[in-house]
């Protein structure tokens, strides 16, 4: 399996050292990639009722994840860049195939665009747009992102773009940048069958938020691999993500989780920590991590 960590964007804060050391940690530890986490704005949950749970408020530092990955790759040489994940439909697709082909331009090929839909309808209301067909709207989001990253000139018309005879340049190096699709969420891990239908029919790879070992989900794998079957695609081309939280546990059980994973068909495995601690606490977390998995 390759091994990444997730950025701690809201723990280390706006402390910019802190930032680069924990990056520069990852990439000397060897780690093969980083996740960084997108919100756009964070709400004040006492004035949205109606929304059910916010994993981020307007407390939580988010940093915008392009613009912290092209400074990540002015420092770093070898480490793969994530988006974990990239809300895709509440922003514009022509841009983001942008930003993403620059990123990939400076950074030499080192990034796995991660997206998903989202689950704060205050971000899609801010950004003007409908978080109601958000699915929907992704499905042809996805296609015209390969479109871009893969033609030098694109003609398209659906029922949400209209490109006429235009294209990027630069081009990103990887044509077309791998798409990730996370699924799911922390308080319903198990996700809808529209959003594992997607991932069996269009992603490369998926990063659900599925407890390793459970039934539940060698069952929620099983049904993603027959919606590729279903589509016509061999499933094994489907990568997968698990993760391990290194939080309040030791050594033996990030191995128990990563075994789990492993025996699940994880190709990839993201640790990461929350909680009190300081740059230097997660700093050695991913260090002990790295060295119990050898």
């Amino acid at each position: 399996m390759r091994v990444g960590v997730t950025f701690p964007t809201v723990e280390l804060g706006v402390d910019l050292g802190a930032v680069r050391d924990f990056v520069q940690a990852a990439e000397d530890l060897g780690y093969d990639y980083i996740r960084i986490l997108d919100h756009v704005l964070g709400a004040n949950p006492e004035f949205h009722p109606k929304v059910d749970y916010f994993a981020y408020t307007h407390e939580s530092v988010t940093h915008e994840p392009f613009t912290l990955m092209a400074y990540i790759a002015g420092f770093t040489s070898k480490l793969n860049l994530v988006t974990g994940v990239l809300i895709l439909p509440q922003r514009q697709t022509a841009l983001v195939a942008k930003q993403a082909a620059e990123i990939d331009f400076l950074s030499g090929g080192r990034l796995r665009l991660g997206i998903g839909v989202g689950w704060n309808p205050v971000e899609y209301e801010a950004l003007g747009e409908d978080f109601h067909n958000r699915g929907s709207r992704c499905d042809e989001q996805i296609e015209v992102l390969r479109a871009l990253w893969t033609q030098e000139v694109v003609d398209y018309e659906g029922r949400w773009h209209k490109i006429s005879h235009a294209g990027l340049n630069p081009m990103p190096v990887q044509r077309p940048i791998p798409i990730w699709l996370g699924v799911g969420r922390s308080i319903k891990p198990i996700p809808p069958n529209v959003a594992l239908r997607r991932v069996g029919r269009l992603a490369d790879g998926w990063m659900p938020q599925l407890q390793p070992g459970e039934e539940t989900a060698h069952q929620t794998i099983a049904k993603v691999h027959q919606y590729a079957r279903d589509a016509g695609r061999d499933p094994s081309n489907i990568a997968l993500e698990g993760r391990v939280n290194l939080s309040g546990t030791n050594p033996e059980d990030w191995l128990a989780q990563a075994k789990a994973w492993d025996d699940m068909g994880a190709s990839h495995l993201a640790a990461g920590r929350g909680g009190p601690g300081g740059p230097k606490e997660y700093i050695e977390s991913i260090r002990l991590f790295k060295e119990a998995m050898g």
